[in-house]
């Protein structure tokens, strides 16, 4: 028999991963998994782009304030991770019958649900703590926030009614009202377009979502407007909220004629393909466009309110 160290000297040595390395890694992704790691990083986008108009607008320095820009991040972040543990303890029961949440580590029993709810109200609070280093305003708002999205929505309208959506959209669109409270608790008329621009483009983006999930919403028992109504009722309310976005520009024009102009183009593409809707014959490859749309709406717009700013 040949030997097989002689056969094999050549070849890359193969590597095991041990057990313990295996568990941190799996260990590490179950929390990320826990605080929906994805929501709190397009969070801090929209967080950080309130802040940073803040200061444009209020003639205050943006590198001589990096203690209140650092907790405002971090604080947002942790309060927005603490309430998205607190969702998952509270689904824990429907996550199993949805393709998109059945490896959740609440539903697959890799963490003790008691766990899960002593992380999510301790990064609550240490979250609250950070967030009071900057002003009160900003605590408060982050609270709201927090109240919304596990009590109003979570625990109440999600199972219940089709209006769910929209009363989730009230604690998704306060991060950049945070972001500017922390600077700034005299909020400006642009935060306040900043926090209407968020709620008006979520309902069309999670609506988009709930189209291609119909069948798993439906499933778990959860009334999204296109499982109780049906595709079309759907479509028409998700034109609506798109052409609500048209005006919002205007508001906006202390952000210079560049910026004006790219926000309108882009109303004008999401509403072409809002409308497009109605002539497609394949619904659900028209909510992917849509959603898809959505997210490159969202980072452009409000990278753009960024860079036009930068003196």
């Amino acid at each position: 028999m040949a030997n097989t160290r002689t056969l094999h000297s050549d070849a890359a040595p193969i590597q095991e991963q041990s057990p313990q390395t295996t568990y941190q890694t799996s260990a590490w992704k179950d929390f990320l998994a826990l605080i929906k790691i994805g929501i709190v990083n397009s969070n801090l986008i929209t967080t950080f782009t309130g802040l940073w108009l803040a200061f444009h607008f209020t003639g205050q320095s943006f590198v001589a304030n990096l203690d209140i820009v650092m907790f405002t991040l971090i604080g947002s972040s942790l309060i927005i991770a603490g309430s998205c543990s607190l969702n998952n303890y509270i689904d824990r029961d429907i996550d199993h019958l949805m393709e998109r949440t059945k490896e959740r580590p609440t539903v697959t029993g890799r963490i003790e649900p008691k766990y899960v709810l002593w992380l999510g109200l301790a990064l609550t609070l240490i979250g609250t703590v950070m967030l009071l280093q900057t002003t009160i305003t900003a605590t408060v708002i982050g609270l709201i926030g927090v109240f919304f999205y596990v009590v109003l929505y979570t625990m109440w309208s999600k199972r219940r009614y089709t209006i769910n959506t929209v009363i989730g959209s009230i604690p998704g669109a306060v991060p950049p009202l945070i972001g500017w409270a922390a600077v700034d608790g005299n909020l400006h008329m642009v935060a306040w377009i900043l926090f209407l621009l968020m709620f008006i483009w979520q309902p069309p983006h999670f609506l988009a979502i709930a189209m291609k999930r119909c069948e798993e919403y439906r499933a778990a028992g959860i009334p999204m407007l296109p499982v109780v109504h049906g595709f079309g009722i759907t479509k028409r309310q998700m034109i609506v909220w798109v052409a609500c976005l048209l005006p919002l520009p205007l508001y906006l024009f202390s952000l210079g004629i560049p910026f004006l102009i790219l926000a309108t183009l882009l109303n004008i593409g999401w509403l072409a393909i809002a409308l497009l809707g109605f002539k497609m014959k394949d619904d659900i490859k028209w909510s992917k466009y849509m959603f898809v749309y959505s997210l490159n709406y969202l980072t452009i717009m409000f990278v753009a309110m960024v860079i036009v700013t930068i003196n």
